[in-house]
Parts: C-alpha cells; structure tokens; sequence
C-alpha cells in the first residue's frame, strides 16, 4: 500500500522549487541533483494522489493541489525549524543591516530572507537598496553589516554567481538604429558603466550619453520612452524591453560577478554571521 506520509525532505523540495522557479535554480540551494530533486517531488505527489507541478512552456507552474499544498507545507517546514532552534540552543536575535541594489533584491532577495525568517524570527533587518558603489563604503565604514553587490576589484567578497550584462531598448523606438548611438549610464564607478562605454569603444561606435543616473527605475523610464539603450544586469530587463544583441550593431558584455561583503565589526555577530551563512546557501552556485 502506498505511504501518505509527507516526508519533510520531500516538502522541503517542493517548496524550494516553487521558490526558484525551476529544478535547475533549487538543486544547488538543497545542494542536490536536478534528478534527485526529480525524484524527491514524484514521491511526494505519489503521497499526495495527485500532481501539485506541471512544467509550463517557461517555468513549473503550480496545480490546484499544489496551491493548497504550499501554505500547509510552508508551515510545516517552520515549525520544524522553531523545534530545532528550541532543543539546540538559544535563539538568535538582534538587528542586521543589509545592502542590496535595486536589481538583485528583485530578482534573488525574496527566497534568501524567506529561509532566514523562518529560521531566525527574532532578529531584525534593515534593508538599505543602493548601487554597489555606494553600498561596498558603507560596508568598509561599518554603517552596513552585509551586502550583496557587485564586485568592483579582484577577490572583493565571497563569489556567489556571475550575473550577465545585456543591452536593452524599446522595441517600437529602435533607439540602437541611431547615429551617434543614444546610451543611458549608471554613475562612474559602476561597472556596467564601464563596460558599456569600453565596449563601445573597442568597437568604434560612436556614442552619446543622453541620461545619466544611479537609479534602476529611472534607467527603465529612459529606455521605454525611447531616448536610449541601456546596460543593464539580465535579472533587472522587464518583459516589456527587448534585449538586444550582435545583430543589432552591440558588442558582446562580459558578466559581473556578484559576490557577498561584510564588515569587520559585524564579525562578532551571531545575528549577521546567520544572515551571512544563508546569503551563501541560498545564492552561492557551484561552478
């Protein structure tokens, strides 16, 4: 006879796939095979009765009974890390401060805080949303424990991923079609900006900066309204833009990497070095 009991590796599985949105982006989290992972979710709907994921043409997509699942197994999964914090130790607590610029807490904040809440309830974070070149300061000053940013020099941080840089525009303005070519930049020092305007120039495109800001919102408003392409990280394009290549007269990006900062004073922080050990757990890919 077929067990119904919900396994909490099988659980834990499910929910993470939800999370990241495909087998691919869970199993390094779990640090598990994509067949593994495979594996755990067809026991669990074997348990289940019924499929709780269907493979959309993009992403998996929840069923029904996937739907109803989630919140029960969500719950499940905290209470299961409040009795390990219970019978292994005193709670952390305290307060963190953390930086993230505007892109990558989109696109890779929700699952890191997410986990981290359920495990450590009572600690405290202070989300500071800048460029990483105002936000890699602040870290050295010790005004920010932590931060996710982009890496500005050799062996700046802990490595979490490579993050690709693509230009964008708007289809309907075709702004890449214009000479000199109308470009929008973040501030100087940043390495998209870098890159953006060296590519340029190895290429012999002539350019113009037309719009100049730190802001991702506004590099958003620049490109859509048709006054320029952009430089921007591959996570930050909404679906609305397109993403240009060769095709379209734009030399090819290097990725940045992205790695994780921290003070030096916050190494004496059980609250930070929890938040720290879950950035990397969540974020870090093995190459």
């Amino acid at each position: 006879m077929q067990s119904t009991d919900l396994q909490l590796d099988w659980l834990r599985a499910f929910v993470t796939v939800v999370d990241a949105g495909s087998l691919t982006a869970a199993a390094p989290q779990l640090h598990r095979s994509q067949s593994a992972l495979s594996m755990q979710l067809k026991k669990l709907e074997e348990a289940v009765g019924r499929p709780v994921l269907t493979r959309g043409p993009r992403h998996l997509e929840l069923t029904v009974t996937g739907t109803e699942l989630l919140g029960h197994a969500r719950r499940l999964l905290e209470l299961h890390a409040e009795a390990l914090a219970a019978l292994h130790g005193r709670a952390i607590s305290g307060r963190v401060s953390l930086g993230v610029p505007d892109d990558y807490a989109a696109a890779y904040l929700t699952p890191v805080l997410r986990s981290f809440a359920i495990r450590h309830a009572g600690v405290e974070i202070t989300l500071v949303c800048e460029q990483s070149t105002a936000l890699i300061p602040k870290v050295q000053r010790g005004e920010l424990d932590l931060a996710v940013v982009t890496r500005d020099r050799p062996q700046r941080g802990t490595l979490l991923f490579h993050e690709a840089l693509v230009w964008v525009g708007a289809a309907q303005h075709e702004a890449w079609r214009r000479d000199p070519l109308p470009i929008a930049v973040y501030e100087p020092g940043s390495r998209a900006r870098r890159a953006a305007l060296a590519a340029l120039t190895a290429q012999r495109r002539g350019h113009r900066i037309v719009y100049n800001s730190s802001s991702l919102a506004g590099h958003l408003a620049a490109v859509e309204s048709g006054i320029a392409v952009a430089v921007l990280t591959r996570c930050s394009v909404p679906p609305g833009l397109q993403v240009l290549h060769g095709q379209h007269g734009l030399p090819a990006l290097a990725p940045v990497e992205v790695v994780a900062v921290r003070s030096k004073a916050s190494l004496r922080s059980a609250a930070v070095e929890a938040l720290h050990e879950q950035v990397l757990r969540t974020l870090r890919r093995t190459p």
